[in-house]
């Protein structure tokens, strides 16, 4: 497979339609539909999880309802399979917690016409702890 011409625009396609999933609760359900159900790996404040249900239980979990984001940068690379790499860098306040900076990269695998999320590493940027 050859590398995507288009990654950058399908990189920024796919992070405004996740987000926008994501930081609504009654929405968030849905982003079941960008994993795969065996195939897709999430590793979420350290905790590693297999498997779109799996990975859903950890997000619908959440009880924060409010989500302030902001987009430092959005970077991403073709890979020689097809897919996407793809590096957020930004920062958000839930609720009424503090704002933090974070991570997310996300690896998107093509299936047909389409991608899923195969790998998703996220990471608050919290460097007074350990």
């Amino acid at each position: 497979m050859a590398l995507n011409p288009a990654y950058d625009e399908i990189s920024k396609a796919f992070v405004r339609q996740y987000y926008s999933l994501f930081d609504d609760p009654e929405q968030r359900p849905k982003l079941i539909n960008l994993y795969n159900a065996e195939t897709s790996f999430m590793t979420f404040e350290g905790m590693q999880l297999q498997g779109a249900m799996k990975i859903m239980e950890k997000l619908t979990s959440l009880t924060f309802q409010k989500i302030n984001r902001a987009f430092t940068s959005v970077d991403s690379q073709p890979m020689f399979d097809g897919g996407i790499l793809i590096n957020v860098l930004g920062r958000l306040q839930t609720d009424e917690d503090p704002p933090h900076a974070y991570s997310q990269t996300f690896v998107l695998k093509p299936v047909g016409a389409s991608y899923y999320i195969q790998h998703d590493l996220f990471r608050l940027a919290l460097h007074d702890s350990i």
